[in-house]
């Protein structure tokens, strides 16, 4: 199953952790549509990209962010900052998924415009079903914005 429009669902995960990008894709694999999940490492990496600046300037406006908040070089809470400020981007919904479970973040995180905010489970079982959660909730349920 694909989006209403045909085509692949776009996801932009922005994770430094090799373990967990890799959970990510596996857990993709076993999904009901088809999703292109793009990977960037870091926070400037993750702005690039949604700007098509740089080395991202083909790239295709995901419908779905995948934010860890503990990042190099820029971390996710000025990447979400930066993000739900910019008028061009402002609409595509960003879910946190991160280690953090501080009250701090998860009140920023909601004060800076997240849409959704999970904690990542310890476990390898748990953190594929719960990307696999969120995928189902997001691209069967959730009536998001056209790009």
């Amino acid at each position: 199953m694909n989006s209403s429009s045909g085509r692949p669902i776009e996801i932009l995960l922005v994770e430094d952790d090799v373990g967990d990008i890799e959970l990510t894709r596996e857990a993709m694999l076993d999904s009901k549509i088809t999703v292109n999940l793009n990977v960037v490492q870091d926070g400037i990496q993750a702005l690039s990209y949604l700007r098509r600046q740089a080395n991202y300037g083909s790239t295709v406006t995901p419908d779905l962010v995948l934010l860890d908040l503990n990042l190099p070089r820029k971390d996710g809470r000025e990447v979400l900052q930066e993000i739900k400020e910019d008028s061009a981007l402002k609409h595509i919904p960003v879910i946190v998924l991160t280690t953090s479970d501080t009250e701090e973040d998860i009140l920023r995180s909601y004060a800076l415009g997240v849409n959704c905010y999970v904690q990542k489970p310890v476990g390898m079982a748990e953190f594929m079903r719960i990307v696999q959660v969120l995928e189902d909730f997001w691209f069967t349920i959730v009536k998001l914005p056209p790009h």
